[in-house]
């Protein structure tokens, strides 16, 4: 299994990711400190990432568009909905 889509919640030092295939079977549930983002991200294979557009989603997004993968940024007010 591969991952396809991958969810990213930005926090101060620690990240959340969160994987699932093209089936939407969890493949991925880990926390990442802020400097072991890209390292982690490297070793995946190219994949759609949504992050919610914040202050910094925007700097995190240029830095893992350019491992090749297509980053999305989603608005505040969309973001909502999930936490629940």
């Amino acid at each position: 299994m591969q991952i396809t889509t991958l969810g990213i919640d930005i926090a101060k030092s620690v990240f959340q990711l969160h994987g699932v295939d093209a089936d939407g079977n969890v493949l991925l549930r880990k926390k990442v400190r802020r400097r072991a983002l890209i390292d982690v991200l490297t070793e995946l294979s190219p994949c759609l990432i949504g992050m919610e557009a914040c202050a910094t989603g925007h700097h995190w997004g240029r830095e893992i568009s350019a491992l090749g993968h297509d980053v999305r940024l989603v608005p505040p007010a969309y973001v909502k909905p999930y936490v629940k």
